[in-house]
């Protein structure tokens, strides 16, 4: 942020409600020191973002407003941003997983790496809405198919849904 006292208004808010979108939240008190104007003066400000409906005040501060789900970031986005913590907690969750157990997964990155890791499992049946993990066991050729499923393969139950 800056340091500039001779801010306008929408200036100020403008540089605020970015502080607020790029770290998750705000504190008055850290606003006050940033930008050198009274707390009064950020609480004001904070006020009419809050009217515009970009943010929502808390006490001593802000965070944002939950966006609609349109601006989630994708799936491939995600799945770039901290990999190896993603994995670790796959293997981890993988390591609780008996064989012959079923086990329900939903869509996402984490799932999708516990899914990978998953694959050595045996008997597993695998309920899920994500057709990305399903794909982990066909393309492994672990699924059950119309006939009986052979040792060590998994049945993969994807569900559908109400869009």
């Amino acid at each position: 942020m800056t340091d500039n006292q001779n801010l306008l208004a929408e200036q100020r808010r403008a540089l605020i409600l970015d502080e607020v979108r790029r770290r998750g939240g705000v504190r008055v008190n850290e606003l006050t020191r940033r930008l050198s104007v009274s707390d009064m003066t950020i609480r004001r400000d904070l006020d009419a973002l809050a009217r515009q409906g970009v943010l929502a005040k808390v006490h001593g501060g802000a965070v944002p407003v939950i966006e609609a789900s349109t601006h989630e970031p994708g799936f491939e986005a995600k799945s770039v941003l901290e990999p190896s913590a993603k994995d670790e907690i796959a293997r981890a969750a993988a390591a609780l997983v008996t064989p012959g157990t079923a086990i329900a997964l939903s869509g996402g990155t984490t799932t999708y790496a516990l899914a990978r890791h998953l694959l050595d499992v045996p008997d597993l049946t695998v309920v899920t809405n994500s057709v990305r993990v399903a794909d982990v066991f066909h393309e492994a050729g672990r699924t059950g198919g119309a006939g009986e499923p052979r040792r060590g393969a998994a049945t993969v139950v994807l569900t559908g849904g109400v869009r």
